[in-house]
């Protein structure tokens, strides 16, 4: 089974949070699934990994992009996995399915704290895949913007 990280920001966006933990999960050597809830969203998170910081690269690609197999990072809104990741990060409400459930050594649900309709789409989750088995931790922003597991 998975393990799976809740990730509830409450400080920053996903704009400047979703960068800086693709950089550590890239660092890992892993291959990156990055599933967006909402399909016309899948370009601009493109745009946004090519331009968050001049000293920063992260190698990765969409659709629109090709050559998905070699891709370290893929986005996608789709249950496409064609780089064989076997991390998977769910942005913008985005659904984790039962076959994902099972073929992703983690996942890590972000969502926005301030939005209602997230967190109640983020307790659902938590609540179903707990019901599973699945090991999960729910990590919550500190002032300075570092993460924290709750217990």
């Amino acid at each position: 089974m998975a393990q799976i990280d809740f990730y509830h920001l409450q400080k920053q966006t996903l704009e400047a949070v979703l960068p800086k933990l693709l950089e550590k999960a890239y660092g890992t050597g892993k291959k990156i699934k990055v599933k967006i809830g909402n399909p016309e969203r899948v370009e601009f998170i493109n745009s946004i990994l090519w331009t968050y910081e001049d000293e920063s690269f992260l190698p990765h690609g969409s659709k629109k992009d090709g050559s998905a197999e070699d891709q370290p990072i893929w986005l996608t809104s789709g249950e496409d996995n064609p780089n064989s990741a076997e991390f998977l990060f769910l942005v913008d409400g985005a659904d984790i399915s039962a076959e994902e459930e099972t073929s992703f050594e983690r996942v890590f649900n972000i969502f926005d704290g301030n939005d209602a309709t997230a967190v109640d789409h983020a307790r659902k989750m938590w609540k179903d895949l707990k019901t599973k088995g699945h090991q999960l931790r729910y990590w919550q922003q500190e002032d300075n913007g570092r993460w924290k597991q709750a217990a």
